[in-house]
Parts: C-alpha cells; sequence; structure tokens
C-alpha cells in the first residue's frame, strides 16, 4: 500500500511509524517510513502530494484509485512505487503486512519548481499513477530513507535536492535542459561562490541560490554541477569544512563555538564531516597546529 496514511484509518491505528523526518528542518516537503498491517485501508484525500515507496518482500496488493476509477491488481515488489497527487485518495488491500516509505510534498513546494520550469498549468498537473518502476526514482528515495536513519542529520539542503528532482521525475512533460547553458558565466560563478562563502553560518536552499541568479532550481542544479564538478550540498559542505579546519588551526576557538560559526548544527556533526572528507577530526587538527 504505497500511499500517505496519516489522515487516513488503517486497522484502529494499527500502523507503525518507523522513522520520521519530524525535527530535521525540512519545509514544504518530508518522510516517514510505515510498517503496515494486512487488510484494507481507505486513504483519505489531502492537500499534499505522495509518493509511497514499497520496501521489503513482495506482497500482493488490490487498489483502487479516485483520481480515474481503476482497479489494480499487482505484486508490489522492492521499489515499486505509486504517485498520489494532493486531493486524490482511494482504497488498498494488502494480503501481508508491509513496510512503506512515504515521501509528500507541500502543495506550494511543488508549484514553485513548476513555475521555475515555465511550464503551462496543464503540463504541471501530477497525475496519479501506480505501480511505478523508476530506477531513477527509487535512487531518489533510497538516498531519503537513508538520511531517514543517519543518526545525525545532514545539511536540509541535500534532502531539498532530492525532493526537488524527484518532483521533476514525477513530470512526464517537464522539459529538457539540453540546448541551454551548461556551465555558469565567470561573474554568476563569482557572485554565487562570494555569496556561500558568506552565508555558511546559515542555512542555504536552493531557492534561494537559484534566485541569486535569476534561475529555475533544476537548471541550477544542472549548472552549478558543470561549473564546480560538485552538487550545491557536497560543495557547501567541503567548504564548511575548510573553513572550521582553518579556525580551529588558530586555536582561537573551540571546537563548539567552530562548528556553529561555520554551519554545522553540532559538533559531532561537523567532525563527522571533517573524518569523511579530511581523514582527520577536530581534536587532531587542534594538536597539529
Amino acid at each position: 500500500m504505497n500511499a500517505d496514511t496519516r489522515q487516513s484509518d488503517i486497522n484502529g491505528g494499527a500502523r507503525k511509524s518507523l522513522l520520521s523526518s519530524d525535527g530535521r528542518g525540512w519545509n514544504g516537503f518530508g518522510a516517514e517510513l510505515f510498517g503496515i498491517p494486512a487488510g484494507t485501508h481507505h486513504i483519505a484525500p489531502i492537500e499534499r502530494h505522495r509518493i509511497g515507496v514499497h520496501m521489503g518482500k513482495p506482497v500482493r496488493a488490490h487498489c483502487v484509485c479516485d483520481g480515474d476509477g481503476r482497479r489494480y491488481t499487482r505484486i508490489q515488489a522492492h521499489g515499486d512505487a505509486d504517485i498520489i497527487p494532493a486531493g486524490v485518495g482511494g482504497m488498498w488491500s494488502d494480503e501481508d503486512d508491509c513496510t512503506v516509505l512515504r515521501i509528500w510534498f507541500e502543495d506550494a513546494f511543488a508549484r514553485a519548481i513548476h513555475e521555475q520550469l515555465d511550464l503551462k498549468p496543464s503540463e504541471a498537473r501530477i497525475e496519479p499513477r501506480l505501480h511505478v518502476r523508476d530506477a531513477r526514482l527509487q535512487h531518489l528515495a533510497w538516498a531519503l530513507h537513508a538520511e531517514l536513519e543517519a543518526e545525525e542529520a545532514s545539511d536540509s539542503l541535500y534532502a531539498e535536492s532530492l525532493c526537488t528532482a524527484m518532483l521533476v521525475r514525477m513530470l512526464s512533460t517537464a522539459p529538457a535542459l539540453e540546448g541551454r547553458r551548461r556551465t555558469l558565466a565567470p561573474k554568476a560563478a563569482a557572485r554565487l561562490t562570494d555569496h556561500i562563502e558568506s552565508s555558511l553560518d546559515q542555512p542555504l536552499t536552493l531557492v534561494e541560490l537559484a534566485s541569486l541568479l535569476h534561475i529555475s532550481v533544476p537548471h541550477f542544479k544542472v549548472l552549478f554541477r558543470e561549473t564546480f564538478g560538485l552538487p550545491v550540498h557536497q560543495y557547501i559542505v567541503r567548504r564548511r569544512v575548510e573553513r572550521a579546519k582553518a579556525l580551529l588551526q588558530t586555536g582561537k576557538v573551540s571546537a563548539a563555538q567552530v562548528a556553529l560559526d561555520v554551519g554545522f548544527s553540532h559538533q559531532s556533526h561537523m567532525a563527522r564531516w571533517m573524518n569523511r572528507l579530511l581523514g582527520v577530526g577536530p581534536s587532531e587538527i587542534m594538536k597539529s597546529r
């Protein structure tokens, strides 16, 4: 049963939340991992777009989506997804217990992406699609699942990048970016890096960075990677690590304060990224100065 369950009557509330993005600072989107018991479940329409991704052993399911009224019977395999637009509900019947990763998007978040793609209203609609098997969509879903499992949250910019890519993937009519400029102009790149360097201690979002150059988020992501050789979130994390290293080597600021000054949520978050990128932690850097 790959659909939203927050406002539905599922076996008297027997569903179990296993992981959640609550408290991770994600705005306009989120994710939650559910354990769902076997049985028939009515899924109420809500004002959010949803993707439900089946995880684990195959389960036979029967479903009717309010969007088209068609009945489906299928075997849900690991990674199969259902796309349920805002305002659409339905009925799902699972013959065995299952686990579902539910990813949701506020309509305002989705509309902002659609507007940046210059889509007509008819092109920007998210249509109900059941039993979707899409390797790229699965890859994005597993990356979000890994974020839920992580004890320490990454920068919310990373989750925003994943969800933006999922929304674009859900729109089969989304225009390709071929034919547009493939790298940032030198002045635009300099303006962008100056802004990032001066704002490392603040939360940064794709919308903020793209609007600085007056381009859409999807186009910005492509241009940034082609220009700097890294996705946006990786570039920013690396700059934060380099800034932290320089501050730690002065010996004038504690590791805890350095973490906050360069935009990490706490010292252990900074230490994890330092060990991953530099092979040493804050204490080793302070000792080696």
